[in-house]
């Protein structure tokens, strides 16, 4: 073999190992790509778990209520106040006194009467609020205990009664504004959507709260104008 030839095989087989390191290059930078994109991957899995499926529920005990709310809790006993912990809040639950033209007062004083029963015949009820026909709000209920006021649901939602001036449910605008201003400041604290406050119906099939059961139209209105508020005071 001359000494050309040997030079042009030389040549070769330095461009082949040349191909060779280039390829070797390539793979290695592939495989750092995919570990980096695996990475990533994993990473944004363990806080989308931790965001979405590991959410720690808010403590009720850290939520305080609006000024406006006229707090008269009940005394505790086990038919309206059986001081059982609410750990965690995933709704709200709306509700019509099914009194026509009873106070905000009357109701709560009415849960407050419960204490005096006995028997077998005793009623377990009350509600964490009660708004009344001219849009007053009392608390009857603290936000970290249960209310008896939605069966299943007692033991992860907030309560709201709400006044109404007849036999139709309808309450009175005064009622209604404080209904929708109170469950956005809820949604606010609990970290929970306009969809999340639901009737009692929901719940039991129950006409409750009347007006909102029998139109349905003005429940669907009911939770654009809770959006509405829930979108000023975030």
């Amino acid at each position: 073999m001359s000494g050309e030839e040997k030079e042009r095989q030389l040549r070769r087989e330095m461009r082949r190992i040349e191909r060779k390191k280039q390829e070797r290059v390539r793979q290695l930078l592939m495989s750092g790509l995919l570990c980096v994109s695996a990475l990533i991957i994993l990473a944004a899995g363990i806080v989308l778990y931790k965001n979405v499926f590991q959410k720690k529920p808010i403590d009720p005990s850290t939520v305080s209520v609006p000024e406006y709310v006229d707090v008269k809790l009940l005394t505790p006993n086990e038919y309206s106040r059986p001081e059982l912990p609410l750990v965690e809040v995933k709704g709200i639950v709306v509700h019509y006194v099914a009194n026509p033209c009873s106070t905000a007062l009357e109701n709560r004083d009415y849960f407050e009467s419960l204490k005096y029963q006995g028997g077998n015949n005793a009623t377990s009820v009350s509600s964490h609020f009660v708004i009344g026909l001219e849009g007053e709000v009392i608390q009857c209920v603290p936000l970290n205990e249960v209310a008896y006021a939605s069966n299943k649901r007692n033991s992860d939602t907030i309560s709201i009664e709400c006044c109404h001036p007849d036999t139709t449910g309808k309450f009175y605008d005064s009622t209604y504004t404080s209904l929708v201003n109170l469950s956005a400041y809820l949604c606010r604290e609990f970290e929970l959507e306009a969809k999340d406050v639901i009737r009692h119906y929901d719940v039991t099939g129950k006409a409750c709260p009347k007006y909102f059961v029998d139109h349905e139209e003005k429940w669907e209105q009911f939770h654009e104008d809770v959006q509405a508020a829930l979108e000023i005071i975030k």
